[in-house]
């Protein structure tokens, strides 16, 4: 006699959990627990007396990872859904509905499954986040040095293009020191720039600091040393992690043109590292959000936008396509410089996003360095369509005059 299998559905929401256990032929009185541990322990202990072995629940915000969280301690079968496919079914119209709902589709193995790593992975995607948190506060905060400086007429963001330059740091330490005077500030801008806008430099140093500002420079310099030092601390535990669990998979992904140890350890994290969890490289990049929509009808196209997918993982990879594409010798380099004649240079760095992340499935998957293969000597043929594109823009110009 085959054995009776029980699942369970979960709503779950920010002060309250619906639980509906379904056997294929009758189904349970909805419970709803409440969302403190105690009340939690209670749901586990309901779903045991009950015999289930899968549970399925919506990722709704963040309040499905204490829920997640508690049930995988337990070893319960766990499967998490995005809302937006349950959607399409229909038959849920309230709260007790949606977890009979979720559990009857469950039964029936009509869920797709939203990919969840493993504790290891979200720990280092804890870390990752709030790194890049992190890092775009300390980037307000340089605005905010620079907004000062500004104000007391210290005009070296008019010289440098970078805000957080070394010699701008140094600067406004001196200033919250008390040393205004040009020729001690002078001293803490590097001989290369004062070799080339060494005028300029002069006359951007002669200000006006009052108490006020002083205070200010102060108090925004203690932020952005504090914020570097948890930068440090985050950056640190995320290396040890990487070194003692995926060592060999940060090692591969350095190889990559574009990527650094950082964006190695962040992609890491997003992906997990593990290359089985997704079917083919297509998958990976559409479920990273950089495959273009497919919107046809009669024959007509009427959206290429980019569709929505790991947002971390896409801004990651925008990022390391940058550096790729800047990068002498490099395939991607060579791409970009094609497709920017073309297509907007924005549309032509998500081409590259993606070409990149086709190579890191590559990569992760066959566990081998990356290669460039590219010759950079351009063959006849190549210099001949490159002569003929020139002279097409030529007669261009000449035709516009």
């Amino acid at each position: 006699m085959k054995k009776q299998t029980y699942v369970c559905g979960l709503d779950v929401h920010k002060d309250s959990v619906y639980a509906a256990i379904y056997n294929g032929k009758d189904r349970s009185e909805v419970q709803v627990f409440g969302t403190f541990t105690d009340q939690l322990n209670q749901l586990v202990q309901w779903l045991k007396q009950n015999s289930v072995e899968r549970v399925a629940l919506e990722s709704t915000g963040i309040y499905w990872v204490p829920v997640w969280n508690m049930l995988e301690e337990k070893g319960f079968g766990l499967t998490l859904v995005n809302p937006w496919f349950i959607k399409q079914m229909p038959g849920r119209k309230s709260d007790v509905k949606d977890a009979q709902w979720i559990a009857t589709l469950l039964y029936k193995d009509m869920l797709r499954k939203s990919y969840v790593p493993v504790r290891q992975i979200r720990v280092l995607r804890n870390y990752s986040r709030q790194y890049v948190k992190l890092q775009w506060n300390a980037s307000r905060v340089l605005q905010e040095l620079a907004k000062q400086l500004e104000v007391c007429n210290i005009r070296l963001t008019s010289v440098f293009t970078k805000t957080d330059s070394l010699s701008i740091i140094r600067v406004i330490r001196k200033l919250i020191a008390g040393h205004t005077e040009v020729e001690e500030l002078i001293q803490c801008i590097s001989p290369v720039i004062l070799k080339k806008k060494g005028h300029l430099v002069r006359q951007a140093l002669q200000g006006c600091v009052s108490e006020d500002s002083r205070f200010i420079l102060e108090l925004f310099m203690r932020q952005y040393d504090l914020l570097n030092q948890q930068l440090s601390e985050i950056e640190a535990r995320m290396l040890e992690i990487c070194n003692e669990h995926y060592k060999e998979e940060l090692s591969l992904l350095q190889t990559i043109p574009g990527i650094k140890e950082q964006s190695a350890m962040q992609i890491i994290s997003e992906t997990g590292g593990d290359m089985q969890s997704f079917e083919s490289s297509s998958k990976m990049v559409g479920w990273a959000g950089l495959r273009p929509t497919n919107d046809e009808s009669a024959g007509k196209v009427k959206s290429t936008k980019t569709t929505k997918g790991n947002r971390y993982l896409k801004r990651i990879l925008i990022q390391t396509s940058w550096g790729a594409s800047r990068t002498k010798g490099s395939s991607f380099k060579v791409k970009f410089e094609q497709l920017s004649k073309r297509i907007s240079r924005k549309k032509a760095l998500v081409a590259i996003s993606r070409k990149q992340l086709t190579v890191i499935w590559n990569v992760l998957t066959k566990k081998e360095p990356y290669r460039n293969d590219y010759d950079a000597i351009a063959t006849a043929q190549q210099m001949e369509a490159q002569l003929i594109y020139h002279q097409r823009m030529v007669d261009r110009l000449k035709h516009l005059q």
